[in-house]
Formats: C-alpha cells, sequence, structure tokens
C-alpha cells in the first residue's frame, strides 16, 4: 500500500528535503515557481500559510488528473522580529543587518504547511476523476540568538550560509553555533515540523508509517 502513495514536496529548500529524508520519508521535489513577493498578509503566521498553499496547489494544479493517490505536502518559513516578517536575505549586506539587529535577542519562527490529499475517483456516479482533501497549519518555535561581535557576523555572512534561508541562520549548519537555545519543535527550526506534518497527514486518514521509504 506504501507504493501506491506518491508523496511530493512542493519546496526548493535542501533543508526540508533533508528533514524528511531523515525522518525515513523520500519525497521527489516539484518546485512550484510561486512569486513569494507578491504575497500579503497582516501577521507572519497568516502569511506562511498563505504561501504554503500557494506553493502546494501551484503543484496540484500542474499534476493534474491524479492516477494515484497522492500527496503534496507545501512550507513556508519566516523569522518574525519585533512584528515583522524575515524570510532569506539574498543579499550580505542585508544578512549582516539582519544579524546585527537578531544578536542577544529572542524571535519567532514561523512555518506554514499546507497537506493535500489528491486520489483517484473510482465512483462513477460522482463524475469526477479525482478527489483532494486539504489540511493547512502554522507551527511557531522561538529561537534565542548569541550575543556575537560584528566580526563573527561579517565572517559567518561571507560563507555564503545565510543569504538563502529564512531568517538568515541554520540550525544545522554554521550558524547552529549562534542560537543558544530554542522553545518549541525542533524540526520545524529546519523548515518542517515533523510532528505537525504526522498530525496533518493522519487526519488525511494516512498513517505516517506508510509514508516510510
Amino acid at each position: 500500500m506504501a507504493r501506491q502513495i506518491r508523496l511530493v514536496l512542493a519546496s526548493a529548500s535542501p533543508a526540508r528535503l533533508r528533514t524528511l529524508r531523515a525522518a525515513g520519508l523520500g519525497p521527489e521535489v516539484i518546485i512550484s515557481g510561486v512569486d513569494e513577493t507578491a504575497v500579503r498578509a497582516d501577521r507572519v503566521p497568516e502569511l506562511v500559510a498563505e504561501l504554503a498553499e500557494q506553493k502546494a496547489e501551484a503543484v496540484l494544479a500542474r499534476l493534474g488528473r491524479a492516477r494515484r493517490s497522492t500527496v503534496i505536502i507545501g512550507c513556508d518559513s519566516m523569522l518574525e522580529l519585533d512584528g515583522q516578517p524575515y524570510g532569506k536575505p539574498c543579499t550580505a549586506s542585508t544578512a549582516v543587518e539582519r544579524w546585527r539587529q537578531m544578536r542577544g535577542r529572542s524571535g519567532v519562527l514561523h512555518t506554514g504547511h499546507h497537506v493535500i490529499l489528491n486520489s483517484p475517483d473510482a465512483s462513477a456516479r460522482s463524475g469526477r476523476l479525482s478527489t483532494t482533501d486539504r489540511r493547512n497549519a502554522v507551527a511557531a518555535t522561538t529561537v534565542h540568538f548569541a550575543e556575537l561581535s560584528l566580526g563573527e557576523i561579517e565572517a559567518y555572512v561571507a560563507t555564503g550560509e545565510p543569504l538563502t534561508v529564512a531568517g538568515a541562520f541554520t540550525l544545522d549548519g554554521l550558524g547552529g553555533a549562534f542560537v543558544t537555545g530554542i522553545e518549541g519543535d525542533h524540526s520545524n527550526v529546519l523548515g518542517v515540523s515533523l510532528p505537525l506534518l504526522r498530525n496533518m497527514i493522519a487526519d488525511l486518514g494516512i498513517p505516517w508509517p506508510l509514508l516510510w521509504r
């Protein structure tokens, strides 16, 4: 039965893929192509929830008719500091400025999760080719940052690691030494909350072990 379920990650994040693989899952990656800069929301949790939904739904539209049961996972993460969302800094100057704001302080890492179950509909009476069911949820983890010197910040930014990750830091890389503690789910900081994802998928009627490789 496990082989009948296709698992798709609608994200280009290497950290999310590594986290899911380490948990025993083997998703294929299909990048959504969603323009993240065009999405707006009043609050950070609402913003990441909307982005996760758009990513998963865009991939669903590309896949089309379900020929076998398919689970699509869309995620988006942002760090909230002083009520403002901080995604990928992209440039070195932005990353340095972010860390000057973050050092010695705490922020909240929000990750939106949107899960779609798309299944073939074998019912002739329904007139439909497939049926879809969806779940959307957000996980939040408080992250405490070390008091870094400017030299440490510039050296870290020079490695390039913080430029392409939400909040300009990693927990499982060079940035791990600059995080003094977290409150909440560790995997959420890596880009996907495994406990939350398990509950969402179970709510769609799929036991987590069925997705193991």
